[in-house]
């Protein structure tokens, strides 16, 4: 704990750019609140000026369903331009909208077993709810970057395959103060790194 406290003085005295040392170019991170505890469901992603572009995938698939009266999962990344499936698995009806800038939407009520879809064509962060069950809620982060997941239980994340070059660290989470719930830092991408951040 101690040297996991140092760690994180050390990063907090650290200018913006970062060099980081040459190796494989996969990038971990780790997202801790302002107590130390590790943030869950915290999404990270890296704009890389090394990537060449293309069509971005992600291994998961581009759904957000209803359960038990709850958004499943709660946080999901997606590649903007993608087109979200929202099943129904409830017994009840449920409504999905959004007041975000990036996507503002109303899907009406719907039925068990049926699905409902949308297409995010902008990035940013997407906050979801149910008109009929107040406390739903979900959240969608559309990315304009293949180097993008969220955090596990233990607040880690492994972006790999991360091309050398400046780049652009942004963390978004709706626990965060920050303008538009999100933090970003300018870096030297050049390999692999385990760096943490603390949310603010």
């Amino acid at each position: 704990m101690i040297r996991f406290l140092a760690l994180l003085a050390a990063l907090a005295a650290l200018p913006a750019s970062i060099a980081w040392a040459a190796s494989t170019g996969a990038v971990t991170v780790q997202i801790v609140d302002e107590r130390g505890v590790p943030v869950r469901d915290a999404v990270v992603e890296l704009e890389t000026s090394g990537w060449r572009g293309g069509r971005i995938t992600f291994p998961w698939r581009m759904a957000m369903a209803q359960r038990n009266e709850q958004f499943v999962p709660g946080t999901l990344v997606i590649a903007r331009g993608s087109t979200v499936a929202f099943p129904n698995l409830d017994k009840v009806r449920h409504s999905v909208y959004s007041f975000s800038k990036p996507a503002r939407f109303q899907i009406d009520l719907y039925g068990r077993d049926q699905t409902r879809s949308h297409t995010f064509p902008v990035s940013g962060s997407v906050t979801l709810g149910c008109n009929i069950h107040d406390d739903m809620s979900g959240y969608i982060r559309v990315v304009d970057t293949p180097f993008a997941a969220k955090t596990d239980a233990n607040g880690y994340v492994t972006l790999t395959g991360v091309p050398s070059g400046a780049a652009t660290l942004t963390v978004s989470h709706p626990r965060l103060r920050a303008p538009g719930g999100e933090m970003s830092k300018s870096i030297s991408a050049r390999g692999a790194q385990k760096i943490a951040v603390r949310l603010r």
